[in-house]
């Protein structure tokens, strides 16, 4: 059986006293590249943070690579942080650091190394990233949104994660640059050997570099499966969320 690095059970989640999560439960295996998808208010980016141990529910259990999450110390809870990398929605890039104390912040933060020495990996995190050089001594204010995904990306990868967690990444990229980070991702896991858990609305993210999708609907996961696995269960939201794409497909085909 394969090892599960994610494992969610039974977990209720209430905010201004609206039902979001209800006796909600999914796992996720090292190395799936997992999309977690649903309609609007459907708690996607809550149930992230309730993972990452951001947010806590009010029941239920979550591991995180083995470790309860809501059992843990502090100490604990560091330590595990240093095993997996976030990028937030909006990048949460620190408007008045250069691009490279950017990336170097976690390594400050969570290792003994010498600055220089930290700058130097920020340096080739950015690289891979697909950064060029000359974007280190940039402000994030003076690099494109697409570059900005980037700098966060690399910034997630600073500590060497297992597990790397993304909110929305595509959201407000043009569609090239929205396909290329894609394609950056699926190299990333599939050269470092990467978990990647995904929230996302992108219907293209799903068709080209998802192992599975995780939909949630109602408080509870509604199914999961491969896209086409998927488009036999008889849901409204899902019927709707699919036809766009063939709708967009027909527009481009039309054109």
């Amino acid at each position: 059986m394969a090892e599960l690095v994610i494992d969610v059970r039974n977990v209720s989640t209430t905010l201004g006293g609206h039902s979001i999560h209800r006796d909600l439960s999914l796992s996720v295996a090292r190395g799936e590249v997992i999309a977690l998808i649903g309609g609007s208010g459907t708690g996607k980016s809550v149930l992230m943070r309730e993972i990452i141990g951001l947010l806590k529910p009010q029941a239920g259990h979550i591991e995180l690579l083995g470790q309860s999450v809501w059992d843990s110390t502090p100490e604990q809870m560091n330590a595990l942080r240093r095993r997996f990398g976030v990028l937030f929605q909006d990048g949460a890039l620190f408007s008045s650091l250069s691009v490279e104390d950017n990336v170097a912040t976690p390594l400050f933060e969570h290792t003994e190394l010498p600055h220089a020495t930290c700058r130097r990996l920020a340096r080739l995190k950015l690289a891979l990233a697909g950064l060029p050089p000359d974007a280190a001594g940039k402000r994030p204010s003076e690099l494109s949104g697409g570059m900005r995904k980037r700098v966060a990306l690399a910034r997630a990868l600073a500590l060497d994660p297992e597990l790397l967690f993304l909110d929305e990444p595509t959201s407000g990229l043009d569609p090239i640059s929205a396909r290329a980070f894609d394609r950056l991702i699926r190299l990333l896991a599939d050269s470092l050997g990467l978990t990647v858990f995904l929230v996302t609305h992108d219907l293209d993210t799903l068709f080209s570099i998802i192992d599975r999708v995780i939909v949630l609907s109602d408080g509870r996961v509604l199914g999961s499966g491969t896209v086409a696995e998927l488009k036999h269960i008889d849901d409204p939201w899902l019927r709707d969320y699919f036809a766009a794409r063939a709708s967009e497909g027909e527009t481009v085909h039309g054109n």
